[in-house]
């Protein structure tokens, strides 16, 4: 559905307040913005018909939960026709959290999260090495994340 959408400052609002969180209220984000939790709904289901807006996120501090390995992978693809090939055997591995298609040394790169160090070796040697299509991965262990914010919507 192609559609001029008309994108305005109670919609930057409205994005930029759910997106530090996303459980408030609309009739509390109503309050906030001085209008209705109406108006609120109406706003927030046209950015999604728009596809700006894709549902909502828990964010879970996945240390708390025993996850203590976080990875970033680049991948050399044989040819990077193999591309689609290739994303779709990474999808089905559940450890791997983000994927992109990169240019410069690497085809792919991908984030990776683990228990432990043993269980990133069984993903790498066991799931990730026998996807046909890669040639080769590099691997690095993230020590710390400083931090992980949004993009700031202007």
């Amino acid at each position: 559905m192609e559609t001029s959408l008309n994108i305005d400052k109670l919609d930057m609002d409205i994005m930029h307040h759910m997106m530090d969180d996303a459980a408030i209220s609309y009739a509390a984000l109503g309050e906030k913005l001085f209008v209705s939790a109406g108006t609120i709904h109406v706003r927030i289901k046209k950015l999604q018909e728009a596809g700006i807006v894709k549902g909502t996120r828990l964010k879970v501090d996945i240390k708390n939960l025993g996850y203590d390995v976080i990875a970033f992978i680049g991948i050399f693809l044989k040819e990077s026709s193999l591309y689609d090939t290739v994303a779709k055997g990474l999808q089905k591995i559940p450890e791997i959290v983000r994927l992109n298609y990169t240019t410069g040394g690497y085809s792919m790169f991908a984030e990776i999260v683990c228990k432990d160090i043993d269980q990133l070796r069984f993903v790498l040697h066991d799931q990730l090495q026998k996807i046909k299509g890669i040639e080769r991965t590099e691997t690095f262990i993230s020590l710390e994340e400083s931090f992980n914010r949004n993009v700031q919507v202007i």
